[in-house]
């Protein structure tokens, strides 16, 4: 299994409408992505930092989502709520209990 991770900074006083955007368009067109496996949405609101967990099957599958431009595209809906760039990691999951 493979995890991507995605350190945003938000405005903190749009922090719970990321949120709301986050699960009602986000998360059922990620379910729709090959190999997909999860994801969780961590959030500091008091300083607007958020971490956001992707699982996937493989690395493969993580990267072919990034090269058909999905992840992109859900960047894009945030792009009013950054205060900073995002900034994008990927880990091999060594251990999921």
């Amino acid at each position: 299994m493979f995890a991507r991770l995605t350190t945003i900074r938000v405005k903190t006083e749009r922090i719970d409408e990321a949120i709301k955007l986050y699960k009602k368009s986000v998360v059922p067109e990620a379910k729709l992505q090959k190999g997909f496996r999860g994801t969780y949405l961590l959030v500091d609101r008091k300083i607007g930092k958020g971490v956001v967990i992707t699982l996937w099957k493989s690395e493969e599958d993580a990267i072919a989502n990034e090269e058909n431009r999905y992840y992109q595209e859900q960047l894009i809906k945030f792009m009013n709520f950054f205060t900073g760039p995002p900034i994008r990691e990927g880990y091999e999951v060594s251990v999921l209990v």
